[in-house]
């Protein structure tokens, strides 16, 4: 079975068809309205492109079916030089927001992005571990990752960005990181529909780089709510089976709660940086951070401590049992680890 919502997505060539379904009279009647050569065929209707304008003239002309009828359409667009293997329909709403966000939809089908490394740090401050954060590529078009996942989920383009963005932490790491060294790469679970099927290429990247699956972790990505743990649940069973730990990221803030915590055992909490700024001046966050850690390290977990700005913040972090720490402290993302191996050691 192939995840097809992580597959690649068909660009638009120069020329080209686009296939529209189902073959509604009203579509057929108001695009040879505008000039267009309409053919039908097996509950769909065909319309021959020679440019990008032309695409964006009959999503134009689309604009004036009722609201009803746009509801009901799906699209599909191919080459006239590549043919796809298999059909890629899409809801007509997303192909509106793929040519409205076109730029930024471009950085993505094109994967004009590379994996910047941030270290972490054991309490002894030795670099144990990265985690690895989706960036421009040198030279290439700007963006905000942000941005580029928002885009991606009006586009419904999220599953192949989260895919290849995994995929891109791997083959990093491959080329820096020793053996021993923990890689955290973020995933979205809702990109994930079936772990048995969507999690096959991150497996098989790892094996193809001859990678210890031991060495990854991989964390539920941050600003992401999760509203069904037991989908997530799954997603963890499937990693862990493959010999890969998980981790929960930004616990302790509005989406991540105590509840979800214990309910999911992660092998990893990362507790949220607004709970770590300036933690040594605030009794709240003292108390908030030490049920936090008391409650992790009572079913086994590691803690990270994220955002970590000053020493004092690391101090009391310490003071508390906490096991990891990021930061600027430490580190920002760069697009290799630093020259100085010594500096690196490997996790227990």
């Amino acid at each position: 079975m192939q995840c097809d919502s992580c597959s690649i997505p068909e660009p638009i060539e120069d020329e080209g068809y686009v296939y529209i379904r189902p073959a509604l009279t009203e579509v057929t009647l108001l695009l040879e309205s505008g000039g267009l050569a309409v053919r039908e065929h097996e509950g769909r209707c065909m319309v021959a492109y020679h440019s990008r304008e032309d695409v964006l003239f009959l999503m134009q002309s689309m604009k004036k079916l009722s609201v009803g009828q746009r509801e009901e359409l799906d699209l599909m667009i191919t080459g006239k030089k590549v043919r796809p293997i298999r059909e890629k329909w899409i809801p007509l709403r997303q192909f509106e927001e793929r040519l409205k966000h076109f730029d930024v939809v471009q950085i993505i089908t094109e994967q004009q992005f590379t994996s910047f490394m941030q270290p972490i740090v054991d309490r002894s401050g030795g670099i144990v571990a990265y985690e690895f954060l989706l960036r421009p590529r040198e030279g290439g078009t700007p963006f905000q990752p942000y941005q580029l996942f928002d885009t991606a989920r009006e586009t419904g383009l999220h599953s192949f960005l989260d895919r290849s963005a995994r995929i891109s932490a791997i083959e990093t790491s491959a080329m820096w990181l020793p053996n021993g060294i923990k890689r955290f790469v973020n995933f979205l679970p809702s990109s994930i529909y079936n772990p048995d099927y969507c999690l096959t290429h991150t497996f098989q990247a790892i094996n193809r780089l001859n990678l210890d699956p031991a060495d990854f972790v991989f964390e539920v990505v941050e600003t992401e709510k999760v509203d069904n743990a037991r989908h997530l649940q799954s997603i963890f069973e499937v990693y862990r089976r493959n010999g890969i730990s998980v981790a929960m990221d930004d616990v302790g803030s509005g989406y991540s709660t105590l509840e979800q915590m214990v309910l999911l055992k992660p092998d990893y909490v990362k507790i949220d940086r607004s709970l770590i700024d300036r933690c040594d001046e605030s009794g709240e966050k003292q108390q908030k951070l030490r049920i936090i850690t008391e409650t992790a390290k009572g079913f086994g977990a590691y803690v990270l401590a994220e955002g970590i700005e000053r020493p004092e913040e690391f101090q009391f972090a310490r003071e508390i049992g906490m096991d990891l720490a990021q930061g600027y402290l430490f580190g920002k993302p760069s697009p290799q680890p630093p020259l100085d191996y010594n500096r690196t050691r490997k996790a227990t």
